[in-house]
């Protein structure tokens, strides 16, 4: 149980701190995008954030033996850029240039009731399920 709270409690952090910079507005996206035009640099600040926060804190973490809530760390295996990586991140990249919308954003502003929003995660969630069926791991 103090998983799952403690999982919504971040999540809403995450949530907020998203509407909040407004990353959940498509333009904000697509304008970082347009490095070309009137480039907006917001999220570059956001993404920044992240990581002053990410950097020095994902190493300490890891010196523990175990997370607070969970038996063992969920930590990626697999060392090799390989071409389903390659594919699946240039569709990630695409699909988030042409919508707009990243998914940790997606989900925060579905509450918005932005038709486009919605349609954009029920297409995120066919093209997970579909990369589910034709995966061969």
């Amino acid at each position: 149980m103090a998983l799952v709270l403690s999982s919504l409690a971040v999540g809403i952090i995450f949530g907020f701190g998203l509407s909040l910079s407004e990353m959940i507005n498509p333009e904000r996206v697509i304008g970082f995008l347009d490095v070309a035009g009137r480039w907006d640099a917001t999220l570059l600040f956001v993404m920044g954030g992240a990581l002053a926060v990410t950097v020095p804190l994902y190493p300490l973490i890891l010196r523990r033996a175990r997370p607070l809530l969970a038996r063992d760390f969920a930590l990626p295996t697999k060392k090799t850029i390989d071409k389903p990586l390659i594919v699946g991140a240039a569709i990630f990249g695409i699909g988030w240039g042409l919508g707009g919308f990243c998914p940790g954003p997606a989900l925060a502003g579905v509450s918005s009731g932005n038709p486009s929003l919605i349609l954009f995660i029920a297409a995120m969630v066919a093209g997970q399920w579909l990369a589910g069926r034709v995966s061969d791991h």
